[in-house]
């Protein structure tokens, strides 16, 4: 997260507010048992300067965790966070209680630039919520949603092959994918857009997308101390979030006024905003403070949010991990030539047969984990581990730590797929089993986790059967990350590509 420093001049202000909030626990754990505290916060922001990078958060707090044990809390402000570390805290904050953690943590970036919290993935639990997810889930990415975009997740990947081909032998795949997952978003979202935009508007729009997500991450003063949100007003911070969120809600009242224009036309393989055209105003007379077009956008916003950046590092890192590990990207190759060969091209009917590149996948998001620390903030008092936790406390649970235990994983940081196949053939992301979660848990887990695995497991193997990889020095990929709210490798994934079908397949 970025920290927006506070003027000098409410430095005595906020420390007295801050001692205040800092007592008050203190006096509140005479009656109540209260988890371990972390030391090192400095007066008035706490542990904030712990976790506003450059380290990635999850290493932060995982160094924290060897010191201070599997739960503590540190101080934000005046905030309390509770920060959980093992299989079964992370069961009793998203099962156990799984109610009391349904709420997100609401920062100003994201009123401001998330439609005042109209997007369901940053609004707290409650009847707005229900009433969203309940579209996402039965609407959005029902079977039939699904089963209906097989044919565009098979055409972009096709296309992000015939764009390696034509870039050989030298290729970023970081900005591939991450390109191929943009648009394989804005196609679900808002369908053909991008085929009708010159090269300068689509640059736009992927500007947009890199700001609003550099955007997410920046905290205020008001996250730090609410009742001084008031000076958000008089900075900059306030001005480069408002720009941004305008810059993309234009961006989406464009795609929305053409779908508008379009929609008494007949259509087939509806986008997400064509559904939602027929849902908003039902859903607007519910929630009249947000109004059809803002309900339509908001929800847009979310899945594009929710799913472009995710998959792009879930992919990366996958190319990444078999690259450095030779014998696994061989196997991986070895199975497509079994069950697919090459004289065609993979599709989604193979992926069943595709046990290895499931469980590549699989063994990807354990090490790294497209979202490392899962973030939640208790809507009500409730126990973890003996421990009273206060409504209002913000919590982090640490998947990246969770997901390298050695209790649970053999030789937790070696890359072994196979363990997918064996020891933990039973284990999926679909949030129950709680030593592995890259896509969260319970009732706020992913609810596009299917569709984006078989999206992942297709752009991957298609990938693999495409061409032969190595570096250009022929050492491994540097591993380091960068920081982020998403987990994404820190450099650019540069590789050597050499073909393994004939060029027709390319074409």
């Amino acid at each position: 997260m970025e920290l927006l420093l506070l003027p000098q001049w409410f430095v005595v202000v906020v420390i007295i507010i801050s001692s205040f909030y800092s007592f008050y626990p203190t006096k509140y754990g005479k009656k109540h048992k209260l988890a371990p505290h972390a030391g090192g916060g400095w007066p008035l922001i706490g542990h904030l300067f712990l976790l506003r990078g450059p380290e990635p958060l999850h290493l932060t707090l995982s160094k924290m965790a060897d010191k201070y044990g599997p739960i503590f809390t540190v101080q934000l402000g005046t905030r309390r966070g509770l920060v959980v570390n093992s299989r079964e805290m992370a069961e009793e904050c998203l099962k156990t209680n799984d109610v009391a953690f349904s709420n997100r943590q609401r920062t100003a970036a994201m009123g401001l630039m998330g439609y005042n919290f109209a997007m369901f993935g940053f609004s707290n639990y409650g009847a707005y919520w229900r009433e969203m997810r309940k579209i996402a889930v039965l609407r959005l990415l029902s079977n039939r949603k699904v089963a209906a975009l097989a044919g565009s997740r098979e055409v972009q990947v096709r296309a992000m092959n015939q764009q390696c081909y034509s870039s050989m032998p030298t290729v970023d795949m970081k900005k591939v994918l991450g390109d191929l997952t943009l648009s394989m978003m804005v196609r679900t979202v808002a369908g053909d857009v991008e085929a009708r935009m010159g090269a300068e508007e689509r640059d736009r729009w992927r500007r947009s997308v890199r700001d609003f997500f550099k955007m997410m991450t920046v905290h205020t003063i008001s996250d730090a101390v609410p009742c001084l949100g008031w000076i958000d007003k008089f900075g900059s911070m306030q001005r480069a979030l408002n720009d941004t969120g305008n810059e993309f809600d234009s961006m989406l009242q464009g795609w929305l006024r053409e779908h508008k224009d379009t929609m008494s036309e007949a259509r087939e393989d509806d986008d997400f905003m064509s559904e939602m055209l027929d849902v908003a105003d039902t859903v607007t007379q519910e929630f009249p403070h947000y109004d059809a077009d803002t309900i339509n956008k908001a929800m847009c916003l979310t899945m594009m949010v929710g799913g472009s950046e995710t998959t792009a590092a879930v992919l990366t890192w996958a190319v990444t991990l078999l690259v450095n590990n030779r014998h696994c990207l061989k196997k991986a190759q070895e199975e497509l030539d079994i069950h697919v060969g090459r004289e065609r091209l993979v599709n989604e009917s193979d992926l069943e047969s595709l046990a290895y590149i499931r469980a590549v996948i699989k063994e990807t998001t354990r090490l790294q984990p497209p979202i490392p620390v899962i973030p939640r903030e208790a809507g009500e008092d409730c126990v973890v581990a003996g421990y009273h936790i206060p409504a209002g406390t913000r919590l982090f649970i640490n998947n990246w730590k969770i997901q390298r235990d050695p209790r649970v994983w053999a030789d937790p940081l070696e890359f072994r797929p196979e363990r997918f196949l064996t020891s933990h053939k039973d284990i999926d992301f679909q949030g129950l089993h709680f030593e592995l979660l890259p896509f969260g848990g319970g009732r706020r887990v992913c609810p596009a986790v299917s569709s984006a695995r078989r999206f992942a497991e297709l752009a991957l193997a298609s990938f693999v059967q495409g061409f032969d990889v190595d570096t250009p020095s022929g050492k491994p990929i540097d591993m380091v990350a960068g920081f982020g709210t998403t987990n994404m490798i820190l450099a650019p994934l540069q590789v050597c590509l050499k073909p393994r079908m004939s060029p027709i397949h390319y074409a």
